[in-house]
């Protein structure tokens, strides 16, 4: 038997279905095998058919060095407004006042076809890079079902894993969601529906006492299609939403609830009993005022719970600031609940590794691919990433291994990504993205955008003026103003 070990000409040439051997590595299977040391994940075609130590590589098998890495299962991003990428870092200073004015009111409409798709590719590719291999595309800016097909288009472009969560924040759900049009896409481009590429219905219950959001459910019962909705959104969605769709039938375990951020208990405990799924995007929450990050009251509730990160036209794209930032908030949480109380917290009760299970197997559970992806076992298809980056201080010791890949690694750590058997990225670099094409997309959308903004909106809009602060008076300050010694 031979090894080929592996180099950038060796994964450029391997061919399709060819056996792959990370070797060595530290193994988090995020499954009941646990933590592995100096383990080895064996891929042959699409799918994981070992794993443990010292596998005996088949005959032509490419070897991959896992030595002081980190061997993962993919991660799982369930909620990522991808169109808006090309706007990246614009809505920094934003709040979600800004954010609904900018899109919602005044110049989302202005974002062609083109646009969506030049958004959807860049992020798309950043999330392969990332190692983030499935990625829903919460797509609420598709006006026309040719915005919908570039976004589509895109993410066929890019060998990663997909779910379009098709929405339009243009017209009204209970309209375009049971539509002829609707109908035709899912039919044309979801008649078959695969693990790599999968469609949802993405919209919000506003708590209209008609609730006309009942025909968009039906339509979406209909063609077969998971729902995706923002719930508990301060001053948009909230308790009054999920009450109806709870007396209408529609809580279900194929709902996911996107923030959740401001609900009663009652609503907490209809979510929890339909076993659906939460996706907590704590950048997000803690930046734009949907409400406190969630992970903490979903604990409580035993809702189970999936991370995402929202849109990077204000923040990370990347899966491990957002377990940071979950795990950072939820402990900062508890500890002030026991300060309320006059008490000390002693014991942290979320840990890391379960934080890092929210990124993996907790969005494939979300999405209803459990079986599939999510965690590093014999049969499930082989979403693989290796985190290891032998220039960085930050990548060792690796004593701790879920606490390092929450806490220490980023993005730039990824050495290698696999999605479906098939090598995306090996010593840091991209295999078969062409950035210089994605970039030219992007750089036509930005310079349409300036257009038809113009310079003095696209400032006022990027730069938003800062309320007026008025500072607590000081004693001491005064005092010492006034020569006095205080």
């Amino acid at each position: 038997m031979s090894e080929a070990v592996a180099t950038r000409g060796r994964v450029r040439a391997l061919a399709p279905g060819s056996p792959v051997l990370f070797r060595g590595g530290t193994v988090l299977t995020m499954d009941r095998a646990g933590v592995l040391p100096g383990a080895d994940v064996l891929v042959e075609g699409e799918r994981i058919s070992a794993v443990g130590t010292a596998l005996a590589a088949p005959e032509g098998c490419l070897v991959v060095d896992a030595t002081g890495g980190i061997v993962m299962p993919g991660m799982v991003d369930t909620h990522r407004h991808m169109w808006q990428t090309a706007m990246r870092g614009f809505g920094a200073d934003w709040t979600l006042s800004q954010y609904f004015v900018f899109y919602y009111i005044k110049w989302g409409s202005v974002f062609r076809p083109e646009d969506v798709y030049a958004g959807n590719l860049l992020s798309a590719v950043e999330a392969v890079d990332a190692g983030v291999t499935t990625t829903v595309d919460w797509s609420h800016g598709l006006r026309t079902v040719e915005h919908a097909e570039a976004a589509l288009e895109a993410l066929r472009e890019v060998p990663g894993r997909f779910v379009l969560a098709y929405g339009n924040i243009f017209g009204a759900p209970w309209e375009w969601a049971p539509s002829p049009e609707l109908r035709d896409f899912v039919s044309r481009h979801f008649s078959s529906p695969t693990d790599m590429l999968g469609c949802q219905l993405a919209f919000d219950v506003t708590g209209q006492p008609d609730f006309p959001e009942k025909a968009a459910f039906e339509a979406a019962r209909e063609l077969g299609l998971r729902v995706t909705t923002h719930a508990g959104v301060w001053g948009a969605t909230d308790d009054t939403g999920i009450r109806q769709m709870a007396e209408h039938g529609f809580m279900t375990d194929d709902v996911t609830y996107v923030h959740a951020s401001t609900l009663t208990d009652d609503s907490y405990q209809r979510i929890a009993a339909s076993g659906a799924y939460a996706s907590v995007a704590t950048e997000s929450e803690a930046n734009a005022g949907q409400g406190f990050p969630t992970s903490w009251q979903l604990r409580r509730h035993g809702i189970p719970v999936s991370l995402s990160t929202d849109t990077s036209v204000w923040w990370s794209a990347d899966m491990f600031s957002a377990m940071r930032a979950t795990l950072n908030i939820d402990r900062c949480r508890e500890h002030q609940e026991s300060h309320a109380r006059r008490e000390t917290c002693v014991a942290s009760g979320l840990r890391a590794e379960e934080v890092l299970r929210w990124a993996t197997v907790g969005g494939a559970e979300a999405l209803g691919l459990g079986d599939v992806v999510g965690s590093l076992a014999p049969g499930k298809k082989a979403d693989v990433v290796l985190v290891k980056n032998e220039r960085s201080p930050a990548m060792f010791p690796v004593l701790n291994p879920g606490g390092h890949v929450v806490f220490q690694a980023g993005r730039g750590d990824v050495h290698t990504v696999m999605v479906n058997g098939r090598l995306v990225k090996y010593d840091h670099e991209l295999i078969g993205v062409d950035l210089a094409k994605v970039r030219a997309a992007v750089e036509s959308t930005v310079e349409h955008a300036l257009g038809a903004l113009g310079p003095d909106e696209w400032k006022d809009a990027m730069c938003p003026d800062l309320p007026e602060r008025e500072e607590i008076p000081n004693p001491y300050l005064a005092a010492r103003r006034q020569g006095s010694p205080g």
